[in-house]
């Protein structure tokens, strides 16, 4: 178990935390006056969402590279950017992992009957897939960026991985309290699908690793399932899985992943997490 930081610890890391709040606040303030300048059809007012996903990740890699530059000088290496973060079999374990914990269920949920395939207007679903794909990146990107970056490294010096995982989390959850159908339960299992993201950032050492699994959960549901994702439909040529089940099961209209059989899925990657980053996810 590492040393508690010293007041002069916490301090320090204080003033770290608010210079990288500070840069992201400034960041977006400018990226928001630069968007308000845009025409309507693409700015955020205009529900361009792929607009709002790349502003938000470029507000972040902004607020971390001024940080890097001023007051913290440990650079990306300390928030699991490094060359072996990007490693292809770490990138290829967190895709997995995201896909199989949020595939699995659903694929229970259709053998049951509680989600049905039906069809829907005829598309290219390639195409469709493509444009999904290019959605998530940014979306799930500025999300990582948000509460497994910086912010949980620095919680981690302070108060252990768990307990900065689980308070990274919840904010992560909060991020989702705006969108469309969103209730308690479903901020619920967003915050449990944090601690999963977290457990593999941890595990790994891997903030692209975690990114690998965020956008592989939120395109099999988007991409593959076209159900919504945490609330937000993006799309479903030729087919798509609707609800046919209690919501409490199923995730009603936000999505498999508000269903109480994903956090099964969920509990078990964490599961399995935890006991492959024993030695990084300490106790305290």
């Amino acid at each position: 178990m590492p040393p508690a930081p010293t007041g002069a610890g916490v301090a320090r890391g204080a003033v770290r935390l608010g210079v990288f709040i500070l840069a992201g606040a400034t960041a977006l303030l400018a990226s928001s006056l630069v968007l308000a300048t845009l025409p309507a059809e693409v700015n955020v007012g205009g529900e361009s969402l792929p607009v709002f996903f790349v502003s938000m990740s470029v507000t972040l890699l902004v607020a971390h590279l001024v940080t890097f530059a001023t007051v913290d000088r440990r650079g990306w290496t300390m928030v699991g950017v490094s060359r072996a973060a990007w490693s292809w079999r770490r990138l290829a374990a967190g895709f997995g992992l995201g896909a199989v914990a949020v595939g699995g269920p659903s694929a229970l949920l259709l053998a049951a009957g509680w989600l049905r395939v039906e069809p829907s207007a005829p598309g290219s679903w390639g195409t469709a897939a493509l444009l999904t794909l290019l959605t998530l990146l940014p979306a799930a990107l500025w999300e990582e960026l948000a509460t497994r970056g910086y912010l949980l490294t620095v919680l981690r010096e302070w108060i252990g991985a768990r307990r900065a995982i689980v308070a990274t989390s919840a904010l992560f959850g909060a991020l989702h309290l705006e969108n469309a159908g969103a209730t308690w339960q479903s901020v619920g299992l967003v915050t449990l699908a944090g601690i999963f993201l977290g457990s593999i950032r941890v595990a790994f050492d891997s903030l692209p690793a975690a990114w690998a699994a965020h956008v592989a959960w939120n395109f099999v549901m988007a991409g593959l399932l076209h159900t919504a994702v945490s609330g937000v439909g993006l799309g479903s040529p030729n087919y798509r899985v609707v609800d046919a089940g209690p919501d409490w099961a199923t995730g009603g209209t936000w999505g498999p992943e508000a269903g109480l059989v994903t956090a099964v899925g969920l509990l078990v990657g964490i599961y399995i997490m935890l006991r492959r980053g024993r030695r990084g996810v300490e106790s305290t």
